[in-house]
């Protein structure tokens, strides 16, 4: 599967559009995780723990926008954005989309 942040596929033709296309996790923080995190602020630094946290959900998000492309008969996702929410009490949500298409052979 391509997938690609702009919208066209470079040398490739686009053939059909077939739709609008997410993916989409929601993750809490962990308080092992948290306390460390509080910590780490008063030193400052980057916080590994959620940038791993923030890296698996792009991933997980990603991957179920690519199953449902592929369940409409993709080739490829176009124009994908991710966005991300703050749901609750440090809960937030990661959304990946883009609009499915295939490609000439």
């Amino acid at each position: 599967m391509i997938i690609t942040n702009i919208e066209t596929v470079p040398g490739r033709v686009i053939s059909a559009e077939l739709g609008l296309v997410q993916g989409s996790t929601v993750r809490t923080k962990h308080l092992g995780k948290d306390i460390g995190a509080f910590f780490k602020n008063l030193v400052g630094g980057e916080l590994h723990s959620y940038t791993e946290l923030m890296s698996e959900a792009r991933q997980e998000a990603i991957d179920r926008m690519t199953e449902e492309a592929k369940s409409k008969g993709a080739d490829a996702i176009v124009n994908v954005r991710l966005a991300t929410a703050s749901i609750s009490g440090g809960a937030a949500e990661l959304l990946a989309y883009g609009t499915a298409v295939t490609l000439e052979k």
